[in-house]
């Protein structure tokens, strides 16, 4: 069923969610500033905590959330932690492109926070959207598996070959058609996205990243949730796995940023996964891979794509070193 769940488990995680971030943008953050590298990491262990906690209340108290589930308490736990880690690595590779729009339109430090709270607001709405439309289409046609995990495949073939490209936000269709019917000042206005100007509404620039953050997160959307459907059809555990996953995600971008450029060979590691979960896609109905083996899989392809990284990067800091005393 597509909708196994009480409607009431539904509402509570939701309104649980909403109740974090208005405390988030409210009291933590109601004034723009500047974060800092230890309110990120402050941020992204409370975040990171709450998701294992949730984990843990499934673990113990599934069967009484979902009475007819047909996991056992162990597998649902299991399940949204493997769909957790997966969204999680793979919103690492959002940061690469937040790190170039936040930089192409020169977004002051103090209104980032804003941009990421509303774009990942707006990414939840989208991706709730999209998993249920996934979890009825898998439902109603199982070929839709096939198809799934032939893109992720693709998907993954191509984020391995893919090179640096030059980010030109300007092109976006959604900001092409918003500058249409809807006239932009030439500054930032503080932290709003929207001022009158002689009774005329006008957008900030700062809308217009938010605007290009949210078309970005949905082609990311459309890779990513296929790849929990690999792990489990329980729309329920996919949507959780998935929102706690993306509230992490601001504290981690201000934690990352600028350290992105020494982790070379993350991208080829997501990559790696993204195919390994298309590849489990494709043989579902020939080989049932279980998805504590799917787990061990994601997390050492990470962990020895960030091990590679360090040690790659460390090497090339020692020879830059070696070649100043040289010199």
């Amino acid at each position: 069923m597509v909708m196994e769940e009480s409607i009431w488990l539904w509402v509570g995680f939701n309104v649980f969610v909403l109740f974090l971030l208005a405390l988030d943008l409210g009291v933590f953050h109601r004034k723009a500033h500047a974060v800092s590298m230890k309110e990120a990491l402050t941020w992204s262990i409370v975040w990171i905590t709450l998701s294992l906690l949730f984990n843990l209340v499934i673990y113990l108290y599934w069967d009484v959330m979902v009475p007819n589930s047909s996991y056992t308490n162990g597998e649902a736990a299991l399940a949204f932690l493997t769909g957790y880690l997966i969204e999680k690595s793979l919103s690492v590779d959002n940061i690469f492109v937040f790190i170039l729009i936040f930089s192409y339109f020169a977004v002051p430090a103090a209104y980032q926070h804003r941009v990421l709270f509303w774009g990942i607001l707006g990414a939840l709405i989208m991706r709730g959207t999209l998993i249920l439309v996934g979890s009825v289409l898998l439902e109603t046609f199982h070929w839709i598996i096939y198809v799934f995990g032939a893109f992720l495949v693709f998907t993954g073939i191509r984020m391995a070959r893919q090179q640096e490209e030059e980010l030109n936000p300007d092109e976006n269709p959604v900001v092409k058609f918003f500058r249409r019917f809807m006239p932009v000042t030439e500054n930032y206005e503080d932290d709003k996205f929207f001022i009158r100007r002689a009774g005329r509404l006008f957008a900030t620039p700062l809308f217009l990243v938010l605007l290009v953050i949210e078309s970005t997160d949905l082609v990311f959307a459309v890779d990513s949730i296929p790849a929990i459907f690999a792990i489990t059809r329980d729309p329920f555990i996919v949507y959780t796995s998935n929102v706690c996953a993306i509230l992490g995600l601001r504290a981690l971008y201000f934690l990352l940023a600028n350290v992105m450029h020494q982790f070379e060979y993350l991208k080829l590691g997501l990559a790696v996964v993204l195919s390994f979960i298309g590849v489990k896609m494709l043989l579902i109905d020939l080989v049932k891979i279980p998805v504590g083996v799917s787990l061990t899989v994601v997390a050492s392809v990470l962990t020895i794509s960030i091990i590679a990284s360090i040690i790659k990067t460390r090497r090339e800091a020692r020879q830059k070193v070696r070649e100043r005393a040289k010199a």
